[in-house]
């Protein structure tokens, strides 16, 4: 029994369907601030994109001999090569006719991001015998990660939730919440990055560990975290209400997890715990609001 809940869980972790539930759960997060109920295209798009995206990414990036990789989710990704081809495949596919029932705003928001998603993979340039991409150049893969999850699950269910009269977001506060959710996801990113410093250094990557060093990239972490809150004392609706506090309790324990993750190297506790922040932030906004209606 405990084996077959294991494999399970590596199912879902090592081959990104936890991860699409976690850009689900940041769309859904959007959609209860701005006051609107969810459009079920979009957290389906947000679902096959982020899964056949991700898969992309890591069947470009093939090693040479996966199966003596280091990290276990590479092992059990190309151990499970056919099928992961298949997700990915099918996942891509599906965005055809969930492009089609978005607004022509939000088809061109993700045409920019599907430049962006597939370029930061692909080897589109050389330098002697050397090919390399977007990811290559200094800094520039961390920003790209955070700019994307940011527009996909920010201004995407935005965009639509207006489309159908949902709701009516003025342009400051979109502003405000896309800056936010920028600083929560780029901190959320790094400690991945200093997870994978070492091999990062031997590819070449110019991540910020590999730039800055890891103890200035767990600073900077923080920091970022820091602004987060600043930007949710500073710019909050409706005053210390319910969804201040569950967004700001979810902020501490997400400097807590990335100050742990100093001496945690378990890929399950970052792709499971870390990720899973941004799950729970979700369930927490739900728990603290409805707890607010009890009182």
């Amino acid at each position: 029994m405990k084996k077959n809940l294991h494999a399970v869980f590596d199912f879902l972790l090592f081959s990104n369907i936890f991860m699409s539930l976690c850009a689900i759960a940041q769309g859904l997060v959007t959609f209860y601030l701005i006051g609107a109920k969810p459009v079920f295209p979009v957290l389906a798009l947000l679902f096959t994109s982020t899964l056949g995206i991700y898969n992309f990414s890591i069947l470009i990036t093939k090693p040479a001999q996966p199966d003596k990789s280091p990290l276990k989710r590479i092992r059990w990704f190309f151990s499970h090569y056919r099928l992961m081809v298949t997700f990915t495949i099918v996942s891509l596919l599906s965005l055809v006719p969930l492009f089609v029932l978005m607004s022509m705003e939000s088809r061109i928001l993700l045409i920019f991001l599907s430049v962006i998603s597939f370029c930061y993979s692909l080897p589109l340039f050389t330098v002697g015998d050397q090919k390399f991409g977007l990811r290559n150049i200094p800094g520039l893969k961390h920003f790209m990660i955070t700019l994307v999850w940011t527009m996909s699950t920010v201004l995407l269910p935005v965009l639509e939730a207006q489309h159908l009269h949902l709701t009516n977001v003025s342009l400051r506060d979109t502003t405000i919440l896309i800056a936010k959710r920028f600083l929560l996801i780029a901190a959320l990113a790094i400690p991945f990055d200093i997870r994978d410093l070492f091999e990062d250094r031997k590819s070449g990557l110019k991540t910020v560990p590999v730039v800055w060093g890891e103890k200035n990239a767990y600073l900077f972490c923080q920091v970022l975290l820091i602004g987060y809150v600043v930007l949710l004392f500073l710019f909050r609706n409706g005053g210390f209400n319910a969804s201040f506090f569950a967004l700001t309790l979810t902020a501490v324990l997400t400097g807590w997890l990335i100050f742990r993750s100093k001496w945690e190297k378990n890929e399950y506790y970052y792709f499971f715990f870390m990720d899973g922040i941004l799950i729970l932030q979700y369930f927490m906004l739900l728990l603290f609001n409805k707890a607010a209606v009890w009182i």
